[in-house]
């Protein structure tokens, strides 16, 4: 174990010394102004050339050597009509443009203003690539992302090479990313804390578990959100899964296909077609899940004065398929204005069963009992996007506008039988609950978005947002007490409600360069919400107006050389009670897991700060970040002993408040490099401290964790790729903001201000084989908690009451998947004369 850790620690240790060592040969001349550099890209037809490959280098003269050298400062790609830009370069140096593109002779272009330094636009027209004529059809593209890259205000992570996921959901891609922790039931995690999903920069109701690995092109982390992003929801930050996308003339696609040692299966198909103006895609996914999971829980508690305990064994199994399709046009109907729209369609059913055996001890007398439950939970969400993209002569003015619905029905069964055994385990009695949902949501998105760049290097920013979301819930319990031959409807038991909930914001920020490469954004956001809803039980109606708030942003960044910046942050943001939090009334769904929500709720307020360090060296990358995060009237759940209505006796009741405040700060280290052509290596260190101050007489005290992972990548010979992957996390508070759950009961009474998570760790290796022809084809075998030690020891203690439960979910599962890619560069070129085009038969990759 103490060799893991070492590992994760020397990685990040490495880089810090060479952040510390001064370059030798760093020269003092390079400069960044107002200038602009703009051209188009065309072959020798004079047609523009789209996703050419442009990188800016600055000739600059070397103190150290006395002789001119090239500094790699920006890189961009062409678009669609072969044009291109670079704003804030100076006028007064020497620049030369490297072009290169696929079939064709890359080209070295030197770049000068000359003596007019008030020229603040060059434009340098068209720039013919010549064919190239070597043999293409057999060329295999072996270029590769970094695996990390920065913004001003995100990180860019890279999952191409992630090969552990494959056949998996963006559960697994998770699981393998620096920063990001996944917990044993698929809960994700930024810094402890539950942060939002986005899905190409856009909220969504699908859960992570419900979009496949393979169709994921890049993750996006934003842990301290501008202005431009919505001010409510997650105190953690936001979570951008970006899709793959064809972005090249001509058709190309892959086929999935695996499965699993529980039986699991996984079925992946995707096409994507462009030609001319047109670009459509198609994916569509099939998952068959098996879940195995076992634990036990201890709890000791005193109600009345009268001191008990009960214990647990539990066995689970959970068997569940998801279905996933998606159909995207886009359309250009000009080089500047375009249209897209995307149907996405969801359908998934779990049936997880449970099997408890109950020991509860009271007064010195022991009773057994044994708890069956089987439920069904089916869903069927549907989404529809589409898009508008206009663009203006000026270069990066565009207006946008971009609609986003999803919406769909949700049904829910579940038998929870109680058997009470006598000394000899026969069944002296059976009580048996049954529960029937049904349920349906819409979440509506409308958003616009415009964006003006100036002379001077400013760029504004600004748009309107309007969300509305609707949810209805239909529930009802009834039970067959013991001796009983017929169920009694539990009304009192039965959540049946209606919801509405409405955001309204506008948005402004300013961006742009200073002086000595600095760099800035600011912005402030406006947002406003109502929320109605209504217990359809009682007829009982609740309303929350909650008036016009200003959540303002600072981010600034400054360049120290071509590989070293600073970055630091500060923003304002907001987490409103959702229905379910604050309904008063008591969800006997599940006698072991009674919530009740609490109407005295406010909303909670997070100013956030952040300081970040990123140095370059050759592949690699070293970022560092500190951050605080302060939160008052912070909404987390809380056990505590109440009278229950249905029973009319003391019992445990779940629920939620507002604590005092809670604090989290913390330091963490990122290390990515290709430190060889066969070594891709990752590596991620959290140290952080957390603290929820529940009253004023409550003192608390801050726990000190730390969560590191460590990720290596072996690219071997004849095409063989080897992954291992090391995660550990040391005793940590119980993550906040944790929302309801279908895990175990015992698991989802846990409260955040009330408990924490023992130490743990898990090891996952997976190998993978290109064969055929450009490597079309691949097959990877997964192994995923090698040593079963990913299991969670959860303790918590409160008011009259202790509890440690531990679980273990699916512990040495194999993976074995083949995938298959195939395409085609151009469909025209089998309508020419191959003598007319050397790209025939170039091999998508």
């Amino acid at each position: 174990m103490k060799r893991y850790i070492s590992a994760v620690i020397l990685a990040t240790a490495i880089p810090t010394l060479h952040a510390q060592t001064p370059s030798s040969n760093r020269s003092s001349d390079i400069t960044i102004s107002e200038g602009r550099l703009l051209g188009q890209i065309v072959n020798n037809q004079g047609k523009p050339i789209a996703q050419a490959s442009i990188n800016l280098l600055q000739v600059i003269n070397d103190n150290a050597t006395g002789k001119q050298r090239e500094v790699l400062l920006k890189s961009t790609s062409t678009r669609e009509d072969g044009k291109f830009s670079f704003s804030n370069v100076s006028t007064s140096d020497k620049w030369k443009l490297r072009i290169s593109s696929i079939g064709y002779t890359a080209i070295d272009l030197p770049v000068e203003y000359g003596t007019d330094n008030k020229i603040s636009e060059k434009d340098l027209g068209a720039i013919t690539l010549e064919n190239d004529n070597r043999k293409l059809d057999e060329v295999i593209v072996t270029g590769r992302k970094a695996l990390l890259e920065m913004d001003i205000d995100k990180k860019v992570f890279n999952v191409e090479k992630n090969i552990v996921a494959t056949g998996g959901t963006a559960i697994d891609v998770f699981r393998n990313m620096p920063s990001v922790q996944v917990d044993i039931d698929g809960n994700v995690k930024l810094r402890n804390a539950a942060p939002t999903i986005f899905v190409d920069g856009k909220p969504t109701t699908l859960t992570p578990d419900q979009i496949p690995a393979d169709v994921i092109e890049k993750v996006e982390i934003i842990t301290n959100p501008s202005a431009k992003y919505d001010a409510s929801g997650s105190m953690a930050g936001i979570i951008n899964i970006i899709l793959k996308k064809n972005k090249k003339t001509g058709y190309n696609g892959m086929v999935t296909a695996g499965g699993d040692r529980f039986g699991g299966t996984n079925f992946m198909g995707s096409l994507n077609a462009r030609q001319d103006k047109l670009n459509i895609s198609l994916t569509g996914m099939n998952m068959r899940m098996r879940t195995n999971s076992e634990g036990d829980s201890h709890r000791t508690s005193s109600i009345n004065g009268i001191n008990s305990s009960v214990d647990q064994d539990i066995e689970g199994k959970t068997k569940g398929m998801i279905t996933f399709g998606r159909l995207g046009v886009d359309y250009d109907f000009s080089p500047r204005t375009s249209v897209s729209i995307a149907g996405i369609l969801v359908e998934g059913k779990f049936t997880p069963n449970e099997n408890t055996l109950i020991s509860t001890q009271t007064g010195g007398n022991t009773s057994l009992s044994q708890r069956i439950s089987d439920s069904e939970r089916s869903f069927k969400p549907r989404g529809l996007q589409a898009g508008l993209v206009q663009k203006f002569k000026t270069e990066g003015e565009e207006f946008t506008v971009d609609f986003n619905y999803f919406g769909g029905q949700n049904n829910s069964k579940g038998r929870y039988s109680t058997n009470y055994l006598n000394d000899i385990n026969q069944i002296t009695g059976t009580q048996v609950q049954e529960n029937i949902g049904s349920g349906e949501n819409q979440f509506m998105t409308i958003q616009t978005d415009y964006v003006k760049p100036f002379q001077n290097g400013m760029k504004l920013e600004t748009g309107l947002r309007a969300q509305i979301n609707n949810l209805k819930n239909l529930n009802n319990n009834s039970l067959k007490a013991v001796g009983q031959d017929h169920f009694e409807n539990i009304s009192s038991a039965s959540a049946n409600y209606d919801s509405k909930n409405s955001v309204y914001a506008a948005y402004v920020s300013l961006g742009g360069n200073l002086k000595d490469w600095v760099s800035y954004k600011i912005g402030v956001r406006a947002e406003s919400s109502t929320y109605d809803g209504e217990l359809l039980n009682t007829n009982e109606k609740f309303h929350n107006r909650y008036p016009l708030s200003l959540f303002p942003s600072l981010f600034l960044s400054k360049k120290l050389s071509e590989k070293d910046q600073v970055q630091m942050s500060v923003t304002r943001r907001v987490n409103r009670p959702n229905f379910f939090q604050m309904i008063p009334f008591i969800d006997y769904t599940d006698s072991l897991n009674i919530t009740r929500g609490n109407a005295d709720l406010v909303p909670e307020f997070t100013t956030s700060g952040e300081l970040s360090y990123s140095r370059t060296h050759g592949k690699g990358t070293f970022l560092v970040s500190v951050y605080y995060k302060k939160t008052n009237n912070l909404i987390t759940r809380y056990l505590t002993q109440e009278l229950n209505p249905i029973t009319d006796k003391m019992d445990f009741i779940n629920t939620y408040i507002n604590a005092n405040s809670s604090q989290n700060y913390g330091a963490e280290f990122t290390y990515t490099n290709s430190l060889k052509k066969w070594w891709d290596m990752t590596a991620d260190l959290n140290f952080y401290n957390s603290k929820i101050e529940v009253d004023d007489s409550t003192p608390a005290e801050g726990m000190w964790t730390v969560f590191g992972k460590l990720n290596n990548t072996f690219n071997i010979k004849n095409n063989w790729n080897l992954q291992l992957a090391f995660e550990y996390q040391g005793k940590t508070n119980m993550p906040v903001t944790q929302g309801q759950t279908f895990g175990p009961p015992m698991n989802q009474a846990q409260s955040s201000s009330q408990g924490y998570i023992k130490p743990f760790y898990g090891v996952d290796l997976a190998i993978k084989k290109s064969f055929l022809k450009n490597q079309a084809a691949s097959v990877t075998l997964a192994v995923n908690d090698i040593f079963r030690t990913r299991g969670n020891t959860i303790v918590s203690a409160g008011e009259g009451f202790s509890q440690t439960y531990y679980r273990i979910s699916n512990p040495q599962l194999v993976k074995l998947n083949l995938s298959y890619r195939f395409g085609k560069m151009d469909m025209n070129i089998f309508k020419k004369n191959k003598n007319q085009n050397s790209m025939e038969g170039l091999q998508m990759q």
